[in-house]
């Protein structure tokens, strides 16, 4: 699985681990370029199985079903972080998976994380390991109030994490502790949220897309806004940083660098994401090449150009209390490109789709989405 001097050229076939919209995504961007795309995911009819040419209905951790996709596919992928890493080490010598497991390992635990950015050269907020509940109040009294703990493992969309605002709080932690070991972070006042992606080639060379500018209502990204409205300086220091990291972790395909941009201009990462990633959704309409093109690239050995942003661009999610609305009303915005990824259920802040606009100006964009009485209004 280590050799990476494999061109994959269309017509053949791509194995994609995982079903959801991210699988999808890049199913239609295999599809377009030519490739045969297969899908292991558990669930029927899953998203991205309805755009492919075949899918094993598996658990991710069936190492056998893994073997036999495996020994269907030219190469494989991944579309999401929680998969058994030990699972696609033993795949043996006939599995090509270009990306490697070692940044899938690490970016699985926020500990090995922040331990792996460090070394990287990247700075993340301050931060203890905790076990107990008396790991927990030692932590607490070193970095202070406000602080977060989270799992280090399976947490997103603000899942399992707790925000700690004074000590009446700590009785609320006891479950995340009863379930794993945690970190604590202490909570720092951003000025914004942003993200980077990175894409890097087998050779090493790396390209980034433009920043985007994130807004999140209850822990889950809301909307992605690009141009991100930070100054030059930022913008480059952040691709900067987005460039380190990928090579830093000897990256092929997709990487999503979550970012804090602090007031006084420092710029802290949060976590990472070896995969394409919610805020680079924008990319499908507004750039040259998307996200999922780059990384079928990638892990086909083929050369990447770095891309162009030839729109501003606003993205907005579609979670399952806004889908009734946002279909009732999408035939009197002919601006909207809409994408909605054909999950079974409309559950409450499970990601459904997504709204793409091109807008000249932002501002009232903006304010368009504020004010439609779907969404909360935009900051």
């Amino acid at each position: 699985m280590t050799n990476l001097d494999k061109t994959i050229l269309p017509g053949a076939t791509i194995g994609i681990i995982g079903g959801g919209q991210l699988g999808q995504m890049l199913a239609q961007s295999a599809k377009e370029m030519g490739y045969r795309v297969g899908i292991l995911d558990p669930g029927p009819n899953c998203s991205a199985s309805q755009v492919a040419d075949f899918h094993y209905e598996n658990a991710y951790d069936d190492r056998q079903a893994l073997a036999d996709f495996a020994s269907q596919c030219d190469v494989l992928t991944f579309e999401f972080e929680n998969i058994d890493t030990e699972a696609l080490q033993v795949l043996g010598e006939g599995a090509y998976l270009p990306q490697g497991v070692d940044l899938l390992h690490t970016s699985q635990d926020r500990l090995y994380e922040k331990q792996f950015l460090e070394a990287a050269g990247a700075q993340v907020a301050p931060y203890r390991p905790v076990k107990t509940m008396e790991d927990l109040e030692q932590a607490v009294r070193e970095l202070g109030y406000p602080a977060v703990l989270k799992t280090r493992r399976f947490g997103y969309d603000g899942k399992g994490q707790r925000v700690l605002h004074s000590q009446k709080d700590l009785p609320e932690c006891v479950d995340l502790l009863n379930e794993q070991v945690c970190v604590l972070e202490q909570w720092l006042p951003f000025a914004k949220e942003m993200s980077v992606m990175a894409i890097g080639e087998q050779n090493g060379h790396v390209v980034t897309f433009p920043v985007s500018e994130n807004i999140h209502v209850h822990n889950i990204l809301h909307e992605s806004i690009v141009p991100a409205r930070i100054s030059a300086e930022v913008s480059q220091a952040a691709q900067e940083l987005g460039h380190k990291i990928a090579k830093a972790g000897n990256l092929v395909g997709a990487l999503g660098i979550e970012m804090f941009l602090m007031a006084d201009g420092r710029i802290l990462i949060n976590e990472l994401a070896p995969r394409p990633h919610n805020s680079g959704h924008y990319t499908i309409e507004a750039c040259d090449f998307s996200q999922f093109d780059l990384h079928i690239r990638a892990i086909c050995g083929l050369p990447l150009a770095e891309p162009q942003l030839l729109s501003p661009s606003l993205m907005v999610n579609v979670l399952g209390q806004h889908l009734d609305k946002v279909l009732e009303v999408a035939p009197k915005h002919s601006d909207w490109h809409l994408h909605i990824y054909g999950k079974d259920q409309a559950k409450v802040n499970r990601k459904m789709g997504h709204i793409t606009l091109l807008p000249e100006d932002m501002k009232t964009s903006l304010e368009k989405i504020g004010d439609s009485g779907i969404w909360k209004r935009s900051k």
